[in-house]
């Protein structure tokens, strides 16, 4: 993970858009009108020491998401739990990708970790606490 600036990797706040990836494909494919998509803003925080995505249960239920799994999570305690795991389309500033992510029943803002960053190519600035891309017009994928 590219982290910009100085100083310790911190949780950068931001928000996002999220939308049921099912009824997205049913829009592409004329079955369900594109207004209808379920879709909201989230609040969350992007903490580059994370590998996945974690979503709270409250956005699953209102987006009407899928369980697609079960996950076992580790915490920083040391704990482990298993939680369900759904699938759902993300947008951050423009860039866009479907993922799977870890359901927390007792979390209220999202968490996303460095996986989504890659896949997006976005970079941590701490001193300004925000994302920002490494190139403004298109993403770059390192093979090698």
């Amino acid at each position: 993970m590219r982290i910009k600036g100085t100083g310790p990797a911190r949780r950068v706040p931001i928000r996002f858009e999220v939308a049921n990836d099912e009824d997205l494909m049913r829009a592409e494919m004329g079955y369900l009108a594109p207004d209808q998509v379920r879709r909201m803003l989230v609040k969350g925080d992007v903490d580059p020491r994370v590998c996945h995505l974690v979503l709270p249960k409250s956005v699953v239920k209102r987006l009407g998401l899928r369980r697609v799994g079960k996950v076992k999570v580790l915490r920083s305690n040391r704990r482990t739990a298993k939680w369900d795991q759904v699938q759902f389309h993300l947008e951050i500033l423009g860039r866009q990708g479907t993922y799977s992510a870890a359901v927390d029943p007792k979390r209220r803002a999202a968490l996303i970790g460095f996986l989504v960053l890659e896949d997006l190519d976005l970079l941590v600035d701490c001193k300004q606490k925000r994302l920002v891309p490494r190139n403004k017009r298109l993403i770059t994928t390192e093979i090698e």
